[in-house]
């Protein structure tokens, strides 16, 4: 097998693409796609300033390095669930991968702020661990890059991560859901943008980008995803690109070219207003954060502060 750029041995193969690579020419690739896919969707621009939002596995981490490789200026947030030693693992590899390249880190810390982890709040909320997890995140998130004076915040969603997602909307319909999936969702009603520029990129491509640049991170999942059912669409989809290599590809790329547009007019009606205790944005008068806070008995205004003294320091391993 060779590199189809310039003859030599090969590492690596993409079989929808019908190419292999040698460890050079493969981080060239993998940096081009990203760079084409940030220009295509247009995400954001060089003068932009990013909020990369890494857990410290492959993908998260291998989008921080090919953004600052681009030269985009990218300051990554880390938000400390506290799950056990799995968070602190994570925490280790963002942190060290931060120190290496030597830009800003904000650790946000769970336990610091309110006293207790995710898994308490998810039980005290009565919430699905993933859904209380995922609005937390999402708030946390939002916050800092308004706060911070981020344009855009960059997560590592690759293509197996969206087109999984793309399967479980389509099965239930969820027309919401399918409103809103894109690789660019631009800011409005103090929602700031999100971006997904590894959308076009496989789990299996950041795994290889992080081993040929020796990017440590965390091998294990989540230890509370086991079960998850977009894991089985995964494994499913993963059938289906093994038998057929681009389904992944056509599946995804098709719904954004041809099929998202009749979704649109649904995410339109959406009104958002200011929420009564936080002033972030909602669609009722108290946003869900806070009155999941307030559930697990916490006062939500606790982590506006806390973020505000964290933005300042510009520290690499500043936890509050």
């Amino acid at each position: 097998m060779r590199c189809i750029k310039c003859g030599q041995r090969a590492c690596f193969e993409i079989r929808r693409h019908r190419a292999a690579f040698c460890q050079e020419h493969l981080i060239e690739h993998l940096r081009n796609q990203v760079e084409k896919t940030i220009k295509k969707f247009k995400m954001f621009s060089p003068k932009d300033k990013i909020l990369a939002a890494v857990s410290g596995g492959k993908d998260s981490l291998a989008l921080w390095d090919i953004l600052l490789d681009l030269g985009y200026c990218t300051e990554g947030l880390y938000i400390h669930l506290g799950i056990s030693s799995y968070s602190d693992k994570s925490h280790e590899m963002a942190e060290k991968f931060a120190l290496s390249r030597g830009v800003p880190l904000y650790t946000v810390s769970l336990k610091e702020i309110f006293g207790e982890g995710m898994e308490y709040i998810a039980r005290k909320t009565s919430k699905s661990f993933c859904s209380a997890c995922g609005l937390i995140k999402r708030y946390i998130m939002n916050i800092t890059a308004k706060l911070g004076g981020f344009d855009a915040i960059a997560t590592g969603h690759n293509l197996d991560d969206e087109t999984a997602a793309l399967l479980g909307n389509v099965l239930r319909w969820q027309i919401g859901y399918l409103a809103r999936q894109s690789p660019n969702m631009p800011e409005r009603g103090g929602l700031a943008r999100k971006v997904k520029p590894l959308c076009r990129l496989t789990e299996r491509e950041m795994a290889a980008y992080c081993i040929v640049k020796g990017i440590d991170y965390i091998l294990d999942e989540c230890p509370m995803s086991r079960g998850a059912t977009s894991l089985k669409y995964k494994e499913t989809l993963n059938l289906l690109e093994s038998s057929s290599p681009g389904t992944k590809d056509q599946f995804y790329l098709s719904f954004l070219e041809r099929g998202q547009r009749y979704f649109k007019p649904v995410e339109e009606e959406v009104e958002l207003k200011d929420c009564v205790k936080c002033d972030q944005p909602t669609t009722v008068e108290m946003c869900s954060f806070c009155r999941q806070m307030e559930r697990a008995g916490f006062d939500s205004l606790a982590l506006k502060k806390s973020l505000k003294e964290l933005l300042s320091t510009k520290g690499n391993s500043f936890i509050i």
